[in-house]
């Protein structure tokens, strides 16, 4: 499928970046057509309040369905349960996943083509492979390999043995410290850190004694890490993300976390020293974990969580210090209840001391 151009005049480009009729976005997304309309071209996607004539729109279920059918659409990416529709509609399993796939066809960014800029700075001990591309102002360091189709965007500094898998983008002002692994298919977001120094001071009677940080970073496969996020390095051993987890923005990761595979972790989470984090835990915004911690598979911190103690697999915790949610919830609600129970207190102190009063 050719690409075309964006419209130079549109503040955000759309327009038709792929050539490819409804009944193709319908195999790529993996969905069945229904309603006609199979060899129209589809000019983009996108949600029911901003669809455009040409676009194809989703919905989760029929509360929906009425908005997205009187809307400019062409047709309709819907789950099974949606049987019957005036415009055309493609049936899938999962109508939000299918919807980021068809998504990613009119994606009007476009990576870099491979080379290396001139004022990238490249130790010549370096190997980047042939098809990766080094933006503007780059720098490399000794012995560091960056591997087939890897995009490193302008003012990254790579340090000295770093290893970066095929498939890797590293955006803008990121900074890679020495002796950290990338692994395949990451993205790193602009001004995130990885491999710098964690916390750790010892005090003695003169002041604090810095402990060197001489452990590593290690990012698995398909792991996406949000703009302005820190890593910290292991003081020794490694500090570990593990493959598919995606960390949002403004993370601090400390040194020697063990965070397990297809973990997800929202803007602003704090994550001590040397914890460990099983598989598919999610961790919800601004939650804070003490060190060495064990967060076990599958559980779940709702926000601004404080966490103080390990969790069990598969329990969802809130609060600080956190508890179970169901518990958290009770005691929110006694809590609002608070005022309204003083009030009948002093009610009942005084009718008290009436009663007193009159026994004497």
């Amino acid at each position: 499928m050719p690409l075309g151009r964006p419209d130079p005049k549109s503040k955000i480009p759309k327009g038709t970046y792929v050539d490819i009729t409804l009944a193709q976005l319908a195999l790529h997304i993996g969905g069945t057509l229904h309603g006609g309309g199979a060899d129209c071209p589809v000019t983009g996607v996108a949600g029911v309040d901003s669809v455009g004539a040409g676009e194809v729109t989703f919905v989760m279920n029929e509360r929906y369905l009425d908005a997205a059918e009187t809307s400019p659409a062409l047709a309709i990416i819907a789950p099974p349960t949606i049987t019957s529709a005036v415009k055309p509609f493609i049936h899938v399993e999962d109508p939000r996943a299918a919807f980021a796939r068809a998504l990613g066809l009119f994606d009007w960014r476009r990576l870099p083509l491979s080379g290396i800029h001139p004022s990238a700075v490249v130790a010549q001990s370096a190997g980047i492979h042939a098809h990766a591309s080094i933006g503007a102002h780059v720098t490399v360091g000794e012995f560091s390999v960056i591997g087939d189709g890897a995009v490193i965007f302008p003012n990254v500094v790579i340090g000295d043995h770093v290893e970066i898998g095929a498939g890797t983008i590293i955006n803008a002002n990121a900074t890679i410290y020495a002796r950290v692994t990338l692994g395949q298919r990451v993205i790193v977001h602009s001004g995130a850190i990885i491999g710098s120094d964690g916390m750790g001071y010892q005090p003695t009677a003169d002041g604090w004694v810095k402990l060197p940080h001489l452990g590593t970073v290690i990012v698995e496969d398909d792991v996406e890490i949000g703009a302005n996020t820190t890593i910290d390095r292991a003081t020794t051993g490694e500090t570990v993300i593990g493959a598919g987890t995606k960390i949002d923005n403004l993370v601090q990761i400390a040194h020697n976390v063990k965070i397990g595979p297809r973990c997800m972790i929202l803007a602003q989470v704090g994550i001590s020293g040397s914890c460990v984090i099983d598989e598919g835990v999610i961790l919800g915004g601004q939650a804070g974990l003490r060190d060495h911690l064990h967060i076990h598979a599958g559980a779940i911190v709702i926000a601004q969580s404080g966490i103080s103690r390990d969790i069990k697999p598969g329990v969802v915790v809130s609060g600080t210090p956190a508890q179970p949610h169901d518990e958290e919830l009770r005691a929110q609600a006694g809590y609002r209840r608070l005022p309204r129970i003083v009030d009948q207190l002093k009610k009942l102190e005084a009718r008290l001391a009436a009663l007193e009063k009159g026994a004497e």
